[in-house]
């Protein structure tokens, strides 16, 4: 019975070690962390009033005031 005991416990502490150093969990953590990182990047870049839009609706007023002939210099 004594080794029966010791036997599940050194194949239970086993498996606890192999757990401890197991990492896919963790790239997969890292992966989720990029992916919403890259998502409010986008947000902010692509969003309605994000710097690259505001410079996309400068610069189309530009034009359209210069094909209309209003300098706004």
């Amino acid at each position: 019975m004594k080794n029966l005991v010791l036997k599940a416990y050194v194949n239970y502490k086993l498996k606890l070690e192999n757990l401890a150093k197991d990492e896919r969990g963790v790239t997969a953590i890292e992966y989720a962390i990029i992916g919403v990182s890259i998502a409010a990047i986008c947000a902010f870049v692509f969003g309605v009033d994000g710097p690259l839009a505001t410079a996309l609706r400068d610069a189309i007023a530009k034009i359209a005031n210069y094909i209309s002939g209003v300098d706004v210099s």
